[in-house]
């Protein structure tokens, strides 16, 4: 099962982020006396406040906490840690409700309060030594965000900051973020005509046209590269009944995500994984050694129910399509194919211009399925696999799936942002449940291994990832247009038309614009919508039967012959270039 995303926190900052964020509830407490403190904690980009105010904060309020918070940190206020016992904590927080509801959740035991001019706050630490550390600071957004995640919660009002110890440092961050702010795949999904989100279907994305041009170019590669390994493609149901998700498992693990729908009176569930669809297929035929090892490879839809706080466009949907695959061997199978999806995998991601990435091993976790032995002789084989091809990689104890270990790759955008993707788990507790077995050369049944991956992780996800990687600039092959024909004039229409036909037979995706509209703003809107090519008639192109080419960036070439622009354009379609 791919995550949806970590969020690691630079450590060297997080005193200072989560210190800062005391300094901005102190400013808010000063300003708003009547705002109520929910928690402030630091994050992967900076840190935030939840508050509880009757009005949402505005941009001049922003400002004046900015401007109040400055007066803190030119107190050089210092940090001082006290333990209190519950009963003083119940009895210092009396006016706040939130913090009354942290700290009877807390039990008995000594508390810390970290506490900074008038201002003290319920904290565990740690903290910097004094408001003055902090050299420079912007608060970035507001939004509404639910008390502790539940929608069933009251809304409170969340300020999202950042701050750092040199003022350079802020600098090179705002710079960053807006380049961010251009690349927002909601705002290029929008733009681009590629993907809308609506309220009618929370959590549901709708993929336009030329969103799917992506999306089916990227299975096209998808299935060439596995067809090329021998796996098989296949489909398996939306639905399947209650009593399969009890055996494999999930029902006990993984109910709160899943949904649920009842059929003749029988209760059956939305598939939230594939695995146990795929296992039904492995069930239908006896197997011997000789067919292993047998390697199924699924664009499985699942639905997997997230909370309606943290959807967010393709990043975090309760509907997505996996690039799944699952794979059947035997153990000492098991390693050789654990290289060939590592290096799958990788070859997969360079097609991308993903050349980058951080490969973490994750064990078993508290709830798990299977002993201590299947566990270790699971994680071992993830081990070889790494060591054998020389890669590094870190290990997260205790973050395996339920039903075994896994390695995760983590690639890098080209804002050197982390994304975590593909995952490779192996399993030995499911072939145990679902009695699956293979005939040995003794002619004794076997278990097999199962080894569960997912290399793009979710289609959807992954487009978002690439529209922000590309900032919308997608390469030629991946392009929804690759060609934009302009006329000059009227009398130059048939001939754009005519180069127009010629380009579509050779499968290349071309659109015409003949609005009676000026060359230059049709090139500026061409040039806007990120076509990699923009093609321009008129009476000298017509007269030489040739054609002026401008590239997205701005390059131009003039009196170009059609057909060996068709033919450039062919060859780098192909190849795939990056």
């Amino acid at each position: 099962m791919p995550e949806q995303g970590k969020n690691e926190i630079p450590s060297k900052l997080e005193k200072l982020w989560h210190s800062t964020s005391h300094v901005m509830a102190s400013a808010v407490k000063e300003l708003f006396p009547e705002a109520k403190l929910g928690i402030g904690p630091a994050i992967k980009n900076g840190f935030y406040y939840d508050f509880d105010v009757k009005q949402p904060f505005t941009p001049s309020d922003l400002e004046k906490i900015e401007k109040k918070m400055k007066e803190i940190i030119a107190r050089n206020e210092k940090f001082e840690r006290k333990e209190i016992s519950k009963k003083e904590a119940l009895e210092l927080f009396k006016n706040e409700p939130y913090k009354l509801e942290l700290i009877n959740d807390l039990g008995d035991e000594k508390l810390s309060i970290y506490t900074h001019g008038k201002f003290t706050d319920l904290c565990k630490g740690p903290h910097i030594e004094s408001t003055g550390e902090i050299k420079a600071f912007k608060l970035l957004k507001t939004a509404g965000a639910y008390w502790r995640g539940s929608e069933k919660r009251p809304m409170l009002q969340r300020i999202y900051g950042v701050s750092f110890r040199e003022p350079k440092k802020l600098d090179e961050f705002l710079k960053k973020a807006k380049e961010m702010e251009e690349r927002n795949h909601i705002k290029l999904g929008k733009e681009l005509d590629l993907f809308s989100v609506h309220p009618e279907a929370p959590g549901f994305p709708f993929i336009h046209g030329k969103g799917m041009v992506i999306w089916r170019e990227i299975e096209k590669l998808w299935e060439e590269e596995h067809r090329k390994l021998g796996y098989e493609i296949v489909q398996t149901p939306m639905i399947l009944k209650k009593e399969l998700w009890e055996k494999s498992g999930h029902w006990d693990h993984y109910r709160e995500h899943m949904y649920f729908v009842e059929i003749d009176g029988v209760d059956f569930a939305v598939k939230p994984m594939n695995c146990p669809g795929g296992i039904l297929i492995f069930k239908e035929k006896r197997h011997s050694y000789r067919d292993l090892p047998i390697k199924m490879a699924e664009l499985g839809t699942v639905h997997r129910h997230e909370k309606s706080g943290v959807l967010m466009g393709l990043f975090r949907v309760r509907k997505f399509t996996q690039d799944d695959a699952h794979i059947y061997c035997t153990e000492e199978q098991l390693k050789e194919q654990i290289i060939e999806v590592i290096e799958l995998t990788m070859r997969l991601y360079k097609k991308f211009g993903f050349n980058e990435f951080k490969i973490e091993l994750s064990t078993k976790p508290e709830k798990a399925m299977g002993s201590e032995e299947v566990w270790e002789h699971a994680t071992q084989a993830l081990r070889n696999a790494l060591e054998d091809l020389k890669l590094e990689y870190v290990v997260n104890e205790g973050e395996g799936a339920f039903y075994g270990p896994k390695i995760d790759f983590h690639i890098m955008d080209s804002l050197e942002r982390e994304w975590q993707c593909a995952t490779i788990q192996v399993d030995f507790s499911m072939p145990e449940k679902f009695d699956l077995y293979y005939i040995s050369k003794e002619d004794k049944k076997e278990r097999p291994v199962m080894v569960h991956r997912a290399i793009l992780g979710s289609f959807e996800r992954f487009i978002g990832i690439l529209i922000e990687h590309y900032g919308g600039a997608f390469p030629l092959w991946l392009s929804p247009v690759q060609v934009k024909i302009l006329n000059v004039a009227d009398r130059h229409l048939e001939y754009a038309k005519k180069i127009g036909k010629k380009m579509a037979k050779q499968g290349i995706r071309i659109e015409l614009d003949d609005r009676k509209e000026s060359v230059g703003k049709k090139v500026r809107e061409a040039a806007k919508q990120k076509i990699p090519f923009i093609v321009v008639v008129g009476d000298e192109e017509e007269k030489q039967n040739s054609i002026t080419v401008r590239d997205r960036f701005g390059k131009m070439e003039k009196n170009i012959q059609v057909s060996a622009f068709i033919e450039r354009l062919k060859n780098s379609i192909e190849k795939r270039e990056n």
